[in-house]
């Protein structure tokens, strides 16, 4: 089935208007998404939920311990983790017979354990997951339980419009999402200053950036293309400007990766890559390797999710000073391209599942339905962080870069959904690896294309 990209024009005016703030009531790159093929399974892992829920029913005094895991280190992401933990420690005192335990690992080492643990039946009782064709072989597994009790009790209408939808499989939903991202680019103000640079309008312009931070012996752009989907943003975006909103979409939903838009992007990526616009050695710096260049001022520019937004606003670990210098811009256009400098790549970001083995499934959801509803009461004004849940923005201090994203967000044309999460697992895989090499000049832009259509086209 088609898979379908939400346009957050109208989500975001919900997020800024609405003047619902995330319950308070106590007792985690969007689209809609239905499994290829996955509908009998996502019936019998409804029909084990409500037995794994009769089973899991624990008595007032009962003590029990629930396992989580996330992906928010504390060094990294200080202020998520120390939101995690006040949250555990608020569940813990109102429910006292609970404890819960934590493992942090960050990005790329959460992925992998998860699926280590997935492959012995041992996932934790509560963690985090990526939305649509990430989750597909989680939920065909019958390894995550349904959710939807919740969104039809405690947590009705308290997400914003659209955001539970990129977790949901055969009309039944495997996680609820905890924040919503799009991928600004964010600049050092003071090095674009010292070298009478503006932030760019047009993909020329930002060439000619390029081309005078390179001369000068700067680094125009940090990238962490040793972990492939930072390198997907830039083909994202190159590709939306050049051939509009829709492109990706279409192209993921009919497998076919044909639309000639595509490939210019391709030539466009490289391009930039002959201009020497990335970090020298990107392909072998992980994420948080290439993110520490920007944060120590090595970089001028670093486009990346708004999960990053606190560090740049509220995180107490990271200097006023340093605060003070970054701004962000939008990608720019490309002259004669449909694309609209309003387009985004984002979404929904990790939702929160339930294990479907979990020994206590009643308890691990009653602890995501408070982490929702406690996380979207903080996450702003703690963390700088956007939730999937509702906001009354007019009672809150917020930030100026945070309230200016809203904005942005507000007057989104379009946040496509990242590819590397629109597709399904083999062709993700395939992105991953082909989007590096693209960059590496391992293949041509022909290639890249060719192969990037096999790998929709075998439906893996």
């Amino acid at each position: 089935m088609k898979r379908k990209i939400i346009s957050l024009g109208t989500l975001m005016t919900a997020l800024l208007l609405v003047a619902t703030a995330c319950g308070s009531n106590s007792g985690g790159t969007a689209g809609n998404q239905a499994a290829n093929g996955g509908g009998n399974n996502a019936n019998a892992a409804n029909a084990g939920a409500d037995n794994g829920s009769a089973g899991g029913n624990a008595g007032p005094d009962e003590k029990i311990t629930l396992k989580m895991m996330h992906l928010w280190p504390d060094g990294s992401n200080s202020a998520q983790n120390k939101m995690v933990t006040e949250i555990i420690k608020e569940y813990e005192e109102a429910n006292p017979n609970v404890t819960i335990t934590t493992e942090v690992l960050e990005n790329e080492q959460y992925k992998s354990k998860l699926k280590v643990l997935s492959a012995s039946n041992d996932l934790p009782d509560v963690g985090f997951t990526w939305a649509a064709g990430f989750m597909d072989p989680y939920v065909n597994g019958n390894m995550f339980a349904p959710v939807d009790d919740l969104l039809q009790g405690e947590l009705k209408d308290k997400f914003v419009a659209g955001t539970t939808e990129a977790y949901a499989f055969g009309g039944k939903t495997y996680a609820l999402p905890v924040e919503l991202n799009i991928v600004p680019v964010y600049y050092n103000k003071d090095i674009f200053a010292k070298y009478n640079l503006q932030p760019p309008k047009t993909l020329d312009e930002l060439k000619t950036i390029i081309k005078t931070l390179s001369d000068n012996k700067v680094t125009p752009i940090t990238l962490g293309g040793k972990d492939a989907w930072p390198s997907s943003f830039w083909y994202m975006y190159l590709a939306d400007r050049i051939g509009g909103p829709d492109v990706m979409d279409k192209a993921v939903a009919g497998s076919d990766f044909g639309d000639p838009s595509l490939l210019e992007a391709a030539k466009q990526a490289q391009e930039l890559v002959n201009m020497n616009a990335f970090v020298k050695g990107y392909n072998g710096l992980s994420n948080d390797e290439a993110k520490s260049l920007f944060m120590n001022e090595q970089a001028a520019m670093f486009a990346m999710g708004t999960w990053e937004v606190p560090n740049y606003t509220t995180s107490a670990d990271v200097p006023q000073a340093f605060k003070d210098k970054i701004g962000y811009f939008k990608f720019p256009a490309v002259d004669g391209g449909k694309g609209s400098v309003d387009d985004w790549v984002g979404g929904p970001g990790v939702g929160l599942f339930v294990s479907q083995n979990s020994k206590h499934v009643d308890e691990a959801k009653k602890f995501v339905s408070f982490f929702v509803r406690k996380w979207g009461e903080h996450s702003v004004t703690d963390a700088g962080v956007i939730p999937a849940t509702k906001v009354d923005t007019s009672s809150v201090k917020l930030p100026q870069m945070f309230i200016d994203l809203l904005n942005e967000l507000n007057q989104a044309s379009k946040v496509t959904l990242y590819l590397d999460t629109q597709m399904k697992p083999g062709a993700s895989d395939a992105h991953h690896n082909l989007v590096q090499a693209l960059l590496g000049k391992a293949v041509t832009p022909e290639e890249f294309i060719k192969k990037q259509d096999d790998a929709l086209k075998a439906g893996k």
